[in-house]
């Protein structure tokens, strides 16, 4: 039995396709399925199975969707437990029909793309659950793996989850680096507001008490205390008094969030949602 989540916009077609038509074509090489092409008669047809082996919140159909319509435009997907959607284990995530040759084909890529994008839902439902009544919320970064981003980002808002920006070029976000280069925090936010238009998003991080009192007259969107400890968040929340966003970030574990977000922080950035969720087991069984 799966319980339905308020699922994320599905994506747009043409920021999909590029990405599934690359891992088609990394997987079909110069020959195609050429075991399916030796076995398998080409009038054979089935209708199989995806299951869930573990629990976890389903992510990645879209994309999986579209590599079996890639693979064949007669092949057919009928979605039991749609994306965003927790399952247990051994329950039915969809069926797939048509020429037997086609799924099989199409059988790899569309379960690499479930099984690693529900595995990043799954991860984030499991955050989220963790600082569930504080009102913190939890945050993906960017790293992500290389061409996954739109798709993993997704699925962390299909498990609760909310996103930090997308790029370099959506937010203005002053690192450490871009503090030491610049010769300050106050130098570096000065400049990022002499830069940045009315709608573009200031973010600085900070690693003392001493930076954030030097960022808040700036009056950031956001700061980001970077390795705090937990007494060193209670006391920045006590300084910031609401004028502004702050994020925890850095070493963020199941073992440790809940505290984190006891301090009373806005967000809280893991970036292990993204770069190492573990894939949710899931397979294509005949009948």
């Amino acid at each position: 039995m799966s319980v339905a989540m308020d699922p994320a916009a599905p994506l747009p077609t043409v920021v999909l396709e590029p990405i599934v038509r690359l891992a088609l074509a990394e997987d079909l090489g110069r020959a195609g399925d050429v075991t399916s092409q030796a076995t398998i008669a080409a009038d054979a047809s089935a209708r199989w199975i995806i299951r869930a082996r573990k629990p976890g919140v389903v992510a990645g159909l879209d994309a999986a969707a579209l590599a079996l319509h890639l693979v064949d435009p007669q092949a057919r997907l009928e979605i039991v437990a749609g994306d965003g959607s927790a399952v247990e284990a051994g329950a039915a995530i969809a069926y797939v029909s048509g020429a037997a040759r086609s799924l099989l084909t199409a059988e790899r890529t569309m379960l690499n793309f479930i099984g690693q994008l529900s595995g990043v839902a799954t991860l984030t439902r499991t955050f989220v659950q963790a600082v569930a009544g504080t009102g913190a919320r939890i945050a993906d970064t960017r790293k992500t793996h290389p061409g996954m981003r739109a798709l993993q980002k997704r699925a962390v808002r299909l498990g609760g989850g909310s996103s930090h920006r997308f790029g370099l070029d959506d937010a203005i976000l002053i690192k450490d680096n871009h503090v030491a280069a610049a010769g300050g925090v106050a130098a570096a936010l000065e400049r990022a507001r002499a830069f940045a238009g009315h709608l573009m998003a200031i973010e600085v991080e900070v690693d003392s008490l001493s930076q954030l009192d030097e960022a808040l007259p700036f009056n950031p969107t956001c700061v980001m205390l970077d390795n705090f400890t937990l007494d060193g968040l209670r006391t920045a929340v006590a300084r910031a008094k609401g004028r502004t966003v702050l994020e925890a970030s850095g070493g963020v574990s199941l073992a440790t969030v809940a505290a984190i977000a006891a301090t009373g922080v806005d967000v809280i950035s893991v970036g292990a949602l993204t770069h190492s969720a573990p894939c949710l087991d899931v397979g294509l069984d005949a009948g």
